[in-house]
């Protein structure tokens, strides 16, 4: 099977990768992953038809990361940027990987949150060029047959969206794609994922949103929001479409409805390898935050009593995740539950009133709370003793000083995650948690923000991005050939990611952006592990798992390009 119908990449008689194409001139140099611009060399110019076509000198890849990081500095804002670098992938996707790696820790805001968001919002009017995969109702019913004109043959993963619940931004229609777009550039830039082997999908299945229906620019399906048995029609004609194609790949599902989240994730996770990033990305990347705070502290995470503030597919999945945490420690499932308290927007849940089910398994006893008078946030701070607030609720400024002080009168170290995306969405800003607790908080949040400088010392703010956990995740799954991502994978990946932090040392709750590739690594191998531990894996030998992630693990970089025949 070739890669694509336009190219494939092959080993030469000399033993050295060379990429094989199927057109040349022009042509070549208008798909993104044949084009090397300046790089091709004389001879190639010559053998492909280019001469006369590009500037006469040749340049290496690093002059060309050079000059292109020079354009994208000389942007007037942060949108700016950001429609730089989709054009730049659009337009040579080797040189905009190798321009990434080289500066991730200045770009992931950029091509990830919190720009994200503002591209997401503005999608119709940044609109350039077409990327990944549009599934809606006037195709559905042909799903099988778009997905034979997607060019890569070797897809194996896919981040889809319905773009119900975009970052704290919610319906965006079919601005969603975006996101998509993005979390693949982190599974290539931090997972090794190559990119001729990624897919993003737009589930469009209209919108809510009366502007973006009437905006006559809106790009999207002009219709409500597919609910119930037509959606789930529209998503199983998807999954079908993507297994008969594309055998090999996992499926990540992203910011869909928090109901709809849990109810596709269980519909599907038996039926094709997937994971929902927003349940279970942001369950391990928060679990593996407060195991290490927890040993900066020289506390155990079964020790202490937890409010999740945000009860969406987020907050769940962060609630889940602690409690398997604490059951790992030696607390039956009923003893974990206890220490874990999770509010939505009515208050702290119980067990008396209505709820979505998902929620269900969080509920409190009413019957532990006489007394309390009452259950919003700071009540259930002040009753439970809380030592740990983990804020996904999507409200600026939920953890005011009240709160936090509360939080506060119960640990002498007491850990606040406000982790909610995009920075105008978090729940308390980092300078504002150290002065409420003179300096003694342990502080992560979802956006980055710089390190505080309170009472005389610098005090780190981590940063609990899902990019630690999902680029390792799928990567891990992909080398181990995973038939299904199992609780144990995803819960590997948080203690692998734990023990990368540990092995560090420091003060750091997470890593610094810059160790993403690290991380992607780390993880990987351990759910890759995990797998063949579960049962899942094509992989037998854990032995082989270094070796194979090694070698999965794509960079970028330039191949000699020769002109071969299309079969």
């Amino acid at each position: 099977m070739t890669i694509s119908e336009y190219f494939d990449v092959k080993r030469a008689d000399d033993g050295r990768e060379v990429m094989e194409v199927y057109l040349d001139g022009i042509v070549l140099l208008r798909l993104a992953m044949t084009n090397k611009g300046t790089a091709f060399s004389h001879e190639e110019r010559e053998r492909l038809r280019l001469e006369g076509l590009l500037p006469p000198e040749v340049s290496t890849l690093p002059q060309q990361v050079d000059r292109a990081y020079g354009r994208f500095s000389a942007m007037a804002d942060d949108l700016a940027k950001y429609q730089f670098l989709r054009g730049l992938q659009d337009r040579q996707e080797v040189l905009f990987y190798a321009l990434l790696g080289r500066h991730l820790e200045e770009m992931l805001p950029i091509v990830y949150t919190p720009t994200v968001g503002d591209a997401v919002r503005n999608f119709h009017l940044l609109y350039q060029h077409p990327r990944g995969l549009s599934l809606c109702p006037r195709n559905i019913e042909s799903a099988r047959a778009v997905t034979e004109f997607f060019p890569w043959n070797d897809v194996r993963m896919i981040v889809a969206t319905d773009a119900a619940a975009i970052l704290g931004i919610g319906d965006q229609g079919y601005g969603g794609l975006a996101i998509s777009i993005g979390k693949l550039a982190l599974y290539t830039a931090a997972g090794g994922v190559s990119p001729m082997h990624a897919m993003p999908v737009s589930l469009d299945v209209g919108t809510d949103r009366a502007d973006l229906r009437d905006d006559p620019l809106y790009l999207g399906v002009r219709r409500p929001r597919m609910r119930g048995e037509e959606y789930i029609a529209f998503v199983d004609r998807f999954v079908d479409a993507v297994r008969a194609r594309w055998p090999r790949a996992i499926l990540q599902w992203e910011d869909l409805s928090k109901d709809t989240a849990f109810a596709v994730l269980e519909r599907y996770r038996d039926v094709t390898p997937s994971f929902n990033d927003d349940i279970q990305g942001t369950g391990a990347v928060t679990l593996a935050g407060l195991l290490a705070a927890c040993r900066l502290n020289g506390e155990r995470l079964s020790g202490q009593t937890v409010v999740v503030h945000g009860a969406g597919a987020g907050g769940v999945g962060v609630a889940w995740a602690v409690r398997e945490g604490m059951v790992r420690e030696g607390l039956t499932r009923e003893e974990a539950s206890a220490r874990i308290f999770v509010l939505d927007s009515r208050g702290l849940l119980t067990t008396d009133r209505a709820m979505e089910d998902y929620k269900r398994p969080f509920a409190q006893d009413r019957a532990r709370l006489e007394g309390w008078g009452g259950v919003d946030l700071l009540s259930t701070v002040r009753h439970a003793r809380a030592t740990v607030l983990l804020g996904l609720s999507g409200q600026p400024g939920a953890f005011d000083e009240a709160v936090v002080r509360a939080a506060a009168a119960n640990a002498e170290r007491p850990i606040v995650f406000a982790l909610s995306n995009p920075t105008s969405s978090c729940e308390a800003l980092p300078k504002d948690v150290f002065a409420w607790t003179d300096g003694r908080a342990r502080v992560a949040t979802g956006s980055p923000f710089p390190d505080v400088d309170h009472g005389g010392r610098s005090h780190p703010v981590g940063q609990g991005n899902n990019a630690f956990i999902f680029p390792g995740l799928g990567q891990g799954a992909l080398v181990a050939g995973a038939r299904k991502i199992t609780d144990g994978m995803v819960l590997e990946a948080a203690y692998a990611l734990a023990d990368l932090i540990e092995a560090d040392g420091g003060e750091r709750i997470y890593p610094p952006v810059s160790a993403l590739r690290d991380a992607a690594r780390a993880v990987a191998r351990r759910v890759a592990e995990a797998a063949i531990r579960d049962g899942v894996a094509t992989m037998t030998d854990e032995a082989e798992v270094d070796a194979a992630v090694d070698a999965a693990f794509w960079s970028p970089e330039y191949l000699p390009v020769v002109r071969g025949e299309r079969r």
